[in-house]
């Protein structure tokens, strides 16, 4: 006879991306709480949360940003033999580093950007970042997210600005894509509805993820069957070159002949009902109460062969 464990639903953490955890743990742990017995525990520091029970739990991480998505809180999980859902600590390393994540995804054949890899103590000549990626430019740090640290400059005056008022260590400069910017979640290998991005501002930045009525999104995108498949093929194979199980999010930019080039693979989404993740899923007709219990199924299995009782 197999048991259904208690979902921990743990958010919060000490990233730049707090906040955004928090709102994902509370909608995750709400919508929970009508299929499973949850408890949701808000973090304040990089450790386990006191009284985690492998014997009766099952993990689900919101954890964004630092230490949540970067494989630290995933190995502290695997050393003390407690289930969770979503990517595993080598997954979850691997994609948190945009750069080593573009050079598994160009290995397999997924396209990605041109980039200019530098530290905050060695930056590069300005001139010449614009001769090798063109006449616009986008700044992002290599392991955050939710935008975080994102910049645009269409000139060297603007990357100067930029580059004199860097926060974080290691950064990388790529060719601002002028295009259509799009998302689309992967659930065990499967690829769910392609969701388009459309920023008031042109720009899919902090202020516009974040901001209500800033951004309109459309699930599912409008595109040529050929197109669609292509999209969601890419998705797919991103999702294996990085080792992912269980799910996770890939977002792309569309040049303007259409050619998609992948951006990144977030394996902790945001999940609020209206997250991106959520999103494309729905336009699958997978409501979000049905996602979460998609979500977590594989770590129930993996729990339940631990703890079968015969």
């Amino acid at each position: 006879m197999s048991r259904t464990p208690r979902i921990s639903v743990v958010c919060g953490g000490t990233s730049a991306e707090r906040e955004v955890s928090i709102g994902s743990g509370i909608a995750t742990a709400k919508a929970f709480s009508a299929l499973y017995e949850v408890e949701r525990i808000e973090l304040d520091g990089e450790r386990l949360p006191v009284g985690l029970d492998a014997e009766r739990c099952v993990v689900f991480s919101t954890l964004h940003g630092t230490f949540g998505e970067d494989g630290g809180f995933q190995s502290l999980l695997d050393t003390a033999g407690i289930e969770y859902a979503g990517c595993g600590r080598e997954c979850s390393e691997l994609t948190f580093d945009k750069v080593k994540t573009k050079a598994t995804l160009a290995e397999a054949g997924v396209p990605v950007a041109d980039q200019v890899v530098f530290s905050r103590d060695a930056i590069p000549n300005v001139e010449s970042v614009f001769e090798r990626l063109g006449p616009a430019v986008v700044l992002k740090p290599v392991c955050q997210g939710s935008s975080i640290g994102l910049g645009f400059a269409n000139s060297v005056t603007e990357l100067e600005s930029l580059l004199a008022r860097l926060e974080f260590e290691e950064w990388m400069l790529e060719p601002l894509i002028v295009g259509k910017e799009i998302s689309i979640g992967v659930l065990e290998g499967e690829a769910l509805e392609i969701v388009e991005i459309r920023p008031e501002s042109g720009q899919f930045d902090y202020a516009s993820k974040y901001t209500k009525g800033m951004t309109e999104y459309i699930a599912p995108a409008p595109f040529s069957e050929s197109l669609e498949a292509s999209i969601k093929l890419l998705a797919m194979r991103a999702y294996e070159a990085c080792g992912c199980r269980d799910y996770t999010r890939v977002d792309f930019m569309l040049d303007e002949q259409s050619n998609p080039f992948v951006l990144e693979v977030n394996t902790l989404p945001g999940m609020k009902a209206t997250s991106l993740l959520p999103m494309s899923a729905g336009a699958a007709g997978i409501n979000f109460e049905e996602l979460l219990k998609r979500l977590v199924a594989p770590a129930f299995l993996r729990f339940q062969s631990k703890y079968s009782i015969c």
